[in-house]
C-alpha cells in the first residue's frame, strides 16, 4: 500500500509545530543559559551567532522538515509494526540515536559538558517521542 503522502505532510506540519514549541522553552528557559556560556567559553560570540534571525527561521524551518521526515518514517514503518504510539516510539528512538550520534561531537569538542549534552540529549527523546506521535495521530492510509 502506498504511502498517503497529504497526510504525512498534515501530521508533519503537526509534528513541527510540536517540535518548535519544544525547542523554544528547552533552548529559551531550560538550556539556553548553560549552552551558551559553554559555547562561549570555548568559541566566543558563538552563542550570539546562533540566535540571529537568520539561524532561527532556519531552525524552525528545520523542525518542520523534521516533523515531516518522522511522520514519513513513522508511515513506512506503520505497515510492519502496526499503527500507534508504540511504532511512533520506534520512529523517534531511531532518529534520536541519529541524532545523538551526530550531536556528540559538540560534547567531544568541549562545547558542551556532559550534564548539558545529557540534558539536551534526553529533551531531544522526548521532543521527538511527542512529534512522532503527533505525526502519527494525523497519519492514516488511504482506504481501499
Amino acid at each position: 500500500m502506498a504511502i498517503n503522502t497529504q497526510k504525512v505532510i498534515v501530521g508533519g506540519l503537526a509534528a513541527g509545530v510540536v517540535m518548535n514549541v519544544w525547542d523554544f522553552v528547552m533552548n529559551m528557559f531550560v538550556l539556553g543559559k548553560r549552552m551558551s556560556e559553554e559555547m562561549n567559553a570555548v568559541a566566543p560570540g558563538t552563542a550570539e551567532k546562533m540566535m540571529t534571525t537568520s539561524a532561527m527561521v532556519c531552525y524552525i524551518i528545520m523542525d518542520f522538515i523534521l516533523g515531516i521526515m518522522i511522520t514519513w518514517l513513522y508511515a513506512a514503518m506503520r505497515p510492519r509494526f502496526g499503527p500507534g504510539f508504540g511504532t511512533a516510539a520506534k520512529g523517534a528512538i531511531f532518529v534520536w540515536v541519529l541524532f545523538g550520534i551526530a550531536y556528540s561531537g559538540y560534547l567531544i569538542s568541549g562545547m558542551m559538558s556532559m550534564s548539558t549534552w545529557t540534558m539536551a540529549s534526553v529533551g531531544g527523546l522526548v521532543n521527538l517521542m511527542l512529534a512522532a506521535w503527533v505525526g502519527g495521530k494525523l497519519y492514516s492510509e488511504p482506504v481501499a
